[in-house]
């Protein structure tokens, strides 16, 4: 059990507290609701640019990193779908200088024209190292738009193409800055050797004064039922050829989500695991199989995905695959199978929960989703799965019509 209190500024930031006397330490981890599914189709990437900005300086820090270890502290950041996560780790007596390092780049960030363009330099220096240049890199660049026809999660976290970064114009940076980086759209916890009071004190000292942005509204639009299946052929420049079939699961807000993370994990998790048992021990059809789920906040994927033997072709493949989805799905799953992996993910919640960085992630993404308490109904949500549960979604989300491949072809083309 993690142990918070939460309260409201008047412009809209919630606060959530976790008191942890047993730490010299302290984690400020400040989480805006802004992630790649808000920006607009046409100017993609914009969040992640951003998470490189805010590092680039703010009106009374130059530095941000260089004023931080001055104090003993380390920071980073992540961008996904659906947020953006800074956070902070620094000895609990110098807590203050991470509350003004954070709110300085809240209220008042630099938009000097250098610092965006050696960012925007940076980030198009990763689109195509990571994701153009790599082996299998651009993977989710030809998969969320196979599976997503209408929901932004169409585009990667990186952004559509190279281009959109390329001609990001200041009044466009400045514009998405006011239109999401403010207090009324951000989750700030701050977790370890701090009192509930001392913590009133500091948000209302720092971020109290910021003003709170636009309202906004998020309509996103709804991905609809996927009704056929869905195949692309892709060759590159590969050492093997790489297999990928992706499948719409409900979002992390749903009740069945568990149903699937856990149906994942009785496919794909570990040696142990149906598919890897199956395909690679006893017929050596790939050289490694798994399956995972996006656990996305909206509608996400269950993705099976794994490299091909040689002299294997995708129609194989494909075919071994259903056979193991089949069986799962004819002859039903056992109780112990089941438990196995239950025990895994409590174990890995369990442990997760032992870093006080974990923490106050885990409970601003909680936040985010609605409740902070949801930190506290993970194991139950997990322990509630039964053997019939995992066996209606599998039912439900495991068809051709629901299904979309990606067949990536490596030293030989092979086709469907």
């Amino acid at each position: 059990m993690i142990n918070f209190e939460q309260f409201y500024l008047d412009n809209g930031l919630q606060v959530i507290v976790h008191e942890d006397p047993n730490t010299e330490i302290a984690v400020l981890n400040l989480l805006y609701k802004v992630g790649s599914r808000d920006e607009d189709p046409n100017k993609t990437g914009f969040a992640h640019l951003f998470e490189h900005l805010m590092f680039g300086g703010s009106k009374n820090v130059e530095s941000f990193d260089e004023a931080l270890q001055e104090v003993g502290g380390e920071n980073n950041a992540f961008t996904s779908t659906d947020i953006t996560n800074y956070y902070i780790t620094i000895p609990a007596n110098n807590l203050e200088t991470a509350f003004w390092l954070e709110s300085d780049r809240m209220l008042s960030l630099s938009f000097d024209p250098e610092v965006l363009e050696v960012q925007r330099k940076v980030v198009i220096e990763e689109f195509k190292q990571r994701y153009l240049d790599q082996p299998y890199g651009d993977v989710w660049l030809k998969l969320r738009p196979l599976a997503y026809k209408t929901h932004p999660y169409n585009w990667a976290t990186i952004g559509k193409e190279v281009a959109h970064i390329e001609d990001a114009t200041m009044d466009d940076v400045k514009q998405f800055f006011q239109q999401f980086y403010a207090p009324n759209n951000a989750i700030l916890v701050v977790a370890g050797n701090v009192t509930v009071d001392q913590i009133k004190s500091l948000s209302e000292k720092w971020f109290g004064p910021i003003e709170k942005g636009p309202s906004l509204d998020r309509s996103l639009p709804v991905e609809p039922k996927q009704k056929e299946k869905r195949w692309l052929d892709v060759e590159a420049d590969v050492p093997a050829s790489a297999f990928y079939m992706a499948f719409h699961m409900p979002g992390r807000k749903e009740t069945d989500y568990h149903r699937a993370d856990l149906l994942s994990d009785v496919l794909g998790r570990g040696k142990s695991s149906r598919l890897h048992q199956a395909l690679v021990k006893d017929e050596s059809i790939f050289n490694s199989i798994g399956a995972y789920v996006t656990g996305s906040a909206d509608p996400g994927l269950l993705v099976v995905s794994g490299k091909l033997n040689e002299g294997i072709t995708f129609q194989d493949a494909e075919k071994k695959v259903w056979e193991v989805i089949s069986n799962l799905l004819n002859n039903g799953l056992e109780e112990s199978e089941l438990g196995k992996v239950k025990n895994k993910a409590e174990s890995s919640l369990v442990f997760s929960e032992m870093e006080l960085l974990n923490t106050a992630m885990n409970l601003a993404y909680s936040a985010f989703l609605g409740n902070p308490d949801f930190v506290n109904q993970e194991i139950d949500k997990i322990t509630a799965v039964t053997v019939d549960g995992v066996l209606d979604i599998a039912k439900e989300i495991l068809v051709a019509d629901n299904c979309n491949v990606l067949a990536y072809a490596g030293n030989k083309k092979e086709t469907a």
